[in-house]
């Protein structure tokens, strides 16, 4: 519910705006001077947070073309970045202990351009930037030969060995500056940047073959190895953000019991910083709540029961703990893979209709409303599916959510909805809660069992693709179990 998805992205927020700065007498002051910047409009100081960045002091540039960003207090450290009039990027610095120094760049190229005084890890990290763009021109003569020869072995090999030797190039840069660094911002984001070097294959025991999963499991296994959780100056980057995605999206198997062991082991180490904690079970949380992917919302579920009705999510009041557990008791029930609460309603005609006598191989259970604008464009379409697959053992049990039994039997009659049609005269069973029907339609897919195996709104196009897909996984199943 929507309610629910502000309270969970209200604490990532939190985090944002309650940390923006720490609590120092030393203050900031930062002079930047673009040559080709506009005259006369604003200009906004922001920090990297995740998949975006946040404002956190505006300027106007002064007769000499300069802006200043100062504050009484510091700021916490992070990657930050100028924002051009229009809100267009202009470029990246770094602030971490020392917040009083000058930068000065032209519009023509922010890179090349940039001068620094005052800051000596700003020195660095350009002299890096400008090292990388090098390397990248290097690369790009390489890159176009390669293309030209690729039916060539001999010519192709010569090339991806120069390609392999300026990438080492750039590893030993990165390589040595944290070695002369190793606490510094720049050295935590050079190492949380760095994948991890995976060993030779292994052959198999007693098997004359490699290990072919050996590269992804041993990846996988020490994914996190260079990220330093206890450093929360990363957390005003983007990097953290985007490791956690490749790792939930891309290296863990997406069911769900695999992303929730997966997201125990980033919370688990999150732990080493009281930040960096709030941050990962925040956007975790919101990140499943509010997916559309089915059977993503057993993470959400998870992370609920497991931190926040746990009490180990300190940041959230009182009034939020109790509307985010009763969000997760209300979906636990109807969980894909759990049995569809029973239902007892009326027909037309007042006779008992129970949604578990219903024999089919598959069964729609559909809410719907008679007025609801949306229900009258799907309803339809829905006949229109289920006249041409009832055949194949697939039955609608259509609830209709309104108690006006006159409108409801018109609309019937009239529509020719020749499917189970039932409702509750008195809501008497509270199916609505049981449901948790806050609009409509909504549609569940049930198993011949009775076991949700959609508990996401989908489209009636997309039936004939689910419809099959289950219907082929069911025969793998049963070839599996032979």
């Amino acid at each position: 519910m929507r309610w629910i998805q502000n309270c969970l992205a209200a604490a990532l927020v939190f985090i944002l705006h309650s940390a923006c700065v720490a609590g120092s007498d030393d203050g900031y002051l930062l002079k930047l001077k673009v040559k080709g910047l506009p005259k006369d409009s604003s200009c906004f100081l922001a920090n990297h947070f995740g998949d975006k960045f946040y404002i956190q002091d505006t300027a106007k540039p002064d007769a000499q073309g300069q802006l200043q960003f100062s504050g009484k207090t510091k700021l916490k450290p992070g990657i930050y970045l100028l924002v051009l009039p229009k809100k267009k990027f202009g470029f990246d610095f770094l602030i971490d202990n020392n917040q009083h120094f000058s930068l000065e760049t032209d519009t023509a190229d922010f890179i090349k351009h940039m001068k620094i005084k005052g800051s000596d890890e700003n020195k660095s990290f350009y002299e890096y930037l400008n090292y990388i763009a090098e390397k990248q021109k290097e690369m790009e003569p390489l890159l176009a030969e390669l293309k030209k020869v690729k039916d060539s072995k001999d010519s192709s090999e010569r090339i991806r060995r120069k390609m392999t030797a300026i990438d080492q190039q750039v590893k030993d840069y990165k390589a040595s500056y944290v070695k002369r660094n190793p606490k510094s911002l720049q050295a935590q984001i050079f190492k949380a940047m760095t994948d991890v070097e995976v060993p030779p294959t292994p052959m198999l025991p007693n098997k004359n073959r490699p290990d072919s999963s050996f590269p992804y499991r041993y990846q996988r296994a020490h994914y996190w190895d260079n990220y330093d959780f206890s450093d929360e100056r990363l957390l005003r980057s983007p990097i953290l953000y985007n490791k956690m995605k490749n790792f939930l999206d891309n290296m863990t198997y997406p069911i769900p019991d695999s992303l929730n062991a997966a997201a125990d082991v980033i919370v688990e180490k999150a732990k080493a910083n009281k930040e960096v904690f709030q941050y990962v079970v925040s956007w975790i949380t919101v990140t499943y709540e509010s997916s559309q992917i089915l059977g993503m919302d057993a993470v959400f579920a998870h992370m609920g029961e497991k931190y926040y009705m746990t009490k180990q999510a300190y940041w959230v009041d009182s009034a939020q703990l109790v509307k985010i557990s009763n969000r997760v008791m209300t979906i636990k029930p109807l969980l894909i893979g759990k049995y569809a609460p029973n239902l007892t309603l009326k027909d037309s005609n007042l006779n008992e209709v129970t949604l578990y006598d219903t024999r089919a191989k598959f069964t729609i259970l559909y809410f719907w409303d008679y007025g609801c604008s949306h229900c009258k464009k799907v309803t339809p379409k829905l006949l229109e599916w289920y006249e041409k697959n009832k055949s194949k053992g697939i039955q609608v049990f259509a609830v209709g959510t309104e108690t006006n039994a006159e409108e409801w039997k018109k609309y019937i009659r009239q529509n020719k909805l020749d499917w189970i049609n039932v409702y509750d005269p008195q809501y008497s069973t509270g199916f609505k809660k049981t449901y948790d029907i806050y609009s409509t339609p909504k549609m569940f897919i049930l198993d011949e069992n009775k076991k949700i195996i959609a508990n996401k709104q989908l489209e009636v196009d997309q039936l004939d693709g689910f419809i099959e897909h289950m219907i082929n996984q069911q025969v793998i199943d049963k070839t599996k179990s032979h």
